[in-house]
């Protein structure tokens, strides 16, 4: 028999590896979770992404082993940071349950596992904070937990930074119908920039008082309606639109005119008697900028009746999840409430706010416009809403077989009482 002359390193690289993988063992084991507890801390698990391994032997023997500290927030308990300090080393390992990438969005759950293989037993233990720290090297040696409010100012993402993110997302990759709620959502928290109350400040401080202009804002004020002009010579000069809804609020008020386009109704439970009564309006119109006018007059009326019944114990269930823009809510809160805290409106206040919504009432029904149905939305007898008409030069005449307010102009006021004085 011949001898087989061995094989080269080189050629067993080649072949095919003959030998049959080991089958792995099944174990039947006993699942046991152990659930949190108020007085015991749970494990804590971290990594060291800059390759740092601790289990790995030094240039130099040390007995002493690595320091772990845990430090807690004394306010908010389930914050927490993890640090581990080298033996002989300045550099120390950081990480935190709520900065860094601990603060990013987290859909999961996580757990530590521990199996016993001579019971045949399976722990599944909670780890703390449900977060795995990410611990990375800080030079100094100094106590880490001083420098946990600059650490939260850096790694820790603020509430509006986070909805930024989200909806930049949104409108990159979301569905037609999730960018058309965010921006709703955005259009409802929008408050006045700034900047642009900075600019206008500069701007106020440059223009010139005039005595006329300010004995007519004067009179609007005694009278308690709105800005009006007594020389017009048309309704819609006597109470200008743009006096009442401003440049920037027009924006915010399409509500009514994108349900129409959805073809979803126009619930009663959530806009007001006067507005459902006149939809068909907006459908009958072909003109689309008169169309747009109209509907967000019909949403400033429905915005300005919900505001009064959140004020009122008749009206306050039906305004409890009405969502008035942020900027509306912001300019009515100033307007026509004193106190923040209030939970009445005053009376000259309420006026007030009642002679807006008949001026914008006058607008939808081409001033000539039956009461009835907004003196229901109010709450109010006709007789009594009929004064308030009175106070903005309304005069009444019959039609139709009812009674409707017009507004002749050059507007004619009832005469002021004063009173007299003791």
């Amino acid at each position: 028999m011949e001898e087989d002359e061995p094989e080269t390193p080189s050629q067993l690289l080649n072949q095919t590896p003959t030998k049959k993988r080991k089958k792995k063992k099944q174990v039947n084991v006993k699942v046991e979770v152990i659930h949190d507890h108020p007085e015991k801390t749970p494990p804590l698990v971290g990594y060291f992404p800059s390759g740092f391994d601790p289990n790995q032997p030094q240039d130099h023997e040390s007995e002493t082993p690595h320091t772990v500290r845990v430090f807690r927030n004394k306010a908010r308990t389930n914050r927490l940071q993890l640090v581990v300090s080298p033996n002989d080393s300045k550099v120390d390992f950081v990480g935190t349950s709520y900065s860094g990438e601990a603060a990013s969005a987290q859909v999961c759950t996580y757990a530590l596992g521990v199996l016993d293989k001579e019971t045949q037993t399976l722990k599944i233990v909670p780890i703390a904070s449900n977060k795995i720290f990410r611990l990375e090297p800080r030079v100094g040696g100094s106590d880490a937990s001083i420098d946990e409010p600059s650490s939260v100012l850096k790694g820790e993402q603020t509430a509006e930074d986070k909805a930024g993110r989200i909806r930049n997302l949104t409108n990159l990759y979301g569905t037609k119908k999730s960018i058309t709620q965010a921006k709703k959502l955005l259009a409802l928290n929008q408050k006045e920039d700034p900047r642009s109350q900075q600019d206008l400040d500069r701007k106020l401080k440059e223009v010139v008082i005039n005595k006329e202009a300010l004995e007519s804002t004067s009179a609007h004020s005694s009278r308690n309606i709105p800005p009006y002009n007594d020389t017009a010579t048309t309704p819609q000069e006597a109470y200008p639109l743009d006096k009442i809804i401003f440049k920037g609020e027009w924006d915010y008020l399409f509500d009514i005119l994108e349900l129409l386009e959805a073809g979803a109704k126009v619930e009663e439970s959530a806009y007001s008697r006067f507005v459902c009564n006149r939809i068909h309006k907006l459908k009958e119109l072909e003109d689309e900028q008169e169309k747009m006018t109209l509907g967000c007059i019909f949403s400033y009326i429905n915005h300005l009746v919900k505001y009064k019944d959140r004020f009122s114990m008749e009206g306050a269930s039906s305004a409890k999840h009405h969502k008035i823009p942020g900027i509306l809510n912001q300019k009515f809160s100033s307007m026509f409430t004193l106190d923040s805290d209030s939970k009445r409106l005053p009376e000259e206040k309420k006026d007030l706010l009642i002679s807006y919504l008949l001026v914008l009432t006058l607008y939808a029904d081409d001033f000539r416009t039956d009461p009835s149905d907004i003196a229901k939305d109010l709450k109010m007898s006709a007789l009594l809403l009929r004064k308030h008409f009175g106070h903005l030069g309304c005069k009444f005449v019959s039609q139709n077989k009812s009674t409707v307010a017009t507004l002749p102009v050059p507007l004619n006021f009832p005469k002021l009482r004063q009173k007299s004085r003791r």
